[in-house]
């Protein structure tokens, strides 16, 4: 059956305001379209691609409730890693699946169809990982889900923790994961970055290394990725997550860098409520931000995504999958807000993340793409930042994931 959803603001498309939908595809965009066995009023709201979380850790989420923790004591990245492994020891199959329903329904519920996980392969079990494989195809008529296989604890900082990556790739996660600044000594963490490489290119598989996540600006393992992913022509299918130290090296450093980013494509994420939590620990005043040269990469053409990262767990005790809240604080910390970046800051949660999860071909609003797209409960891209609006409906291949009502009042205010 034919579907015509009418009186849209289509993001990125100033003249379109109508969407026909056949079999779950976009057969037409414009205006005055035939009409359709099936015609939805979108009351003048703001129509864009779903949302997409690049970077999230589903086998950890609700885990620090679990815990009976409001938050780790000292609040730092460290702490957290050290508390991980207490926890992992009593996860199952199933507890996975229970917590990470919850995350993916937040999430899902917020307008994001799709979601890339790093999970946890540290564990000669893969406890966290057959639980998420499971998820992913059980799921996959709601969101669409990346694996990354994450060793939490290191390559070499875990006994055998290279191993069982590979491990974990033959067993289906679809991209390959790192922390070499947490790797015991550099010589290792540079080791664990040309394993990610050369893994990559064994299977066939994608890249998202947790890169440089410290302050401290002498972490260069970015410089490292970025030049066997160029020599390698494997850029634009590898992302470095996180990178805070590059938001402290020094400009000559990293207008040189940037250069190179050009070159090899590579993608980044930025966790910006996260990394602002997290980073800046051991600073007084001035204290950093925790985030990477967002605006930079922007006005370099270099593509950046923002990521929620964590939803209450040991290194983060918020969160709640609202992906509205991600790109709000990420465009204050990065000072992203003039008029002309305003038009474009939604880019950040939707197109730039796909780019990440490298499946732009087949994301957005265009015909003969699928028919995926959320609805704002407001008509300009403007309005619906500044007031942080609610995603009113979610439809996937033509049909209603979800619809809300607007706000309804018992008692209105009257001025």
């Amino acid at each position: 059956m034919k579907k015509k959803f009418f009186n849209a603001k289509i993001y990125r498309n100033d003249t379109a305001t109508e969407m026909i939908v056949e079999d779950g595809k976009i057969t037409h965009i414009g205006t005055n379209l035939p009409k359709c066995e099936e015609e939805i009023d979108l009351e003048g709201k703001l129509v864009m691609p779903p949302y997409v979380d690049p970077h999230l850790h589903l086998d950890y989420v609700y885990t620090l409730s679990e815990l009976g923790q409001e938050g780790a004591g000292s609040g730092t990245l460290f702490e957290a890693i050290e508390l991980w492994p207490k926890f992992k020891e009593t996860l199952t199959v199933e507890s996975v699946k229970r917590l990470a329903l919850k995350g993916i329904k937040d999430e899902v519920s917020q307008g994001v169809q799709h979601i890339r996980t790093h999970i946890d392969v540290t564990d000669p079990n893969f406890t966290a990982l057959k639980a998420m494989l499971e998820m992913k195809e059980d799921l996959k008529h709601l969101v669409d889900i990346q694996i990354v296989a994450f060793p939490q604890e290191g390559m070499y900082m875990f006994k055998g923790g290279r191993d069982l990556v590979e491990e974990a790739l033959k067993m289906g996660a679809d991209a390959v994961g790192g922390i070499p600044h947490y790797e015991p000594a550099r010589e290792f963490g540079e080791k664990s970055v040309h394993d990610i490489v050369e893994l990559a290119l064994k299977y066939d598989k994608l890249i998202d290394v947790h890169c440089d996540e410290t302050d401290d600006p002498h972490s260069r393992f970015l410089e490292l990725l970025n030049a066997l992913v160029l020599m390698e022509g494997y850029g634009s299918r590898s992302t470095a997550s996180h990178t805070c130290s590059f938001g402290s090296a020094d400009d000559s450093y990293a207008f040189r860098m940037m250069d190179l980013f050009k070159k090899s494509k590579l993608n980044f994420i930025s966790c910006p409520t996260e990394n602002a939590y997290l980073q800046g620990r051991q600073d007084t005043y001035p204290k950093r931000r925790g985030l990477t040269r967002v605006k930079e990469f922007l006005e370099s053409g270099i593509n950046v995504a923002f990521a929620q990262d964590s939803i209450n767990d040991p290194w983060y005790p918020m969160g709640n999958g609202n992906m509205m809240n991600i790109l709000d604080n990420g465009i204050h910390l990065a000072q992203i807000m003039s008029p002309e970046e305003v038009k474009t800051n939604f880019d950040l949660i939707t197109y730039n993340g796909a780019r990440c999860l490298n499946i732009q071909d087949g994301y957005g609003l265009e015909v003969g793409k699928r028919a995926n797209f959320i609805v704002l409960n407001e008509s300009s891209v403007y309005e619906a930042i500044r007031k942080r609006v609610d995603v009113l409906a979610s439809v996937r291949g033509g049909e209603y994931l979800f619809k809300r009502k607007e706000t309804e009042y018992d008692i209105s205010l009257e001025l």
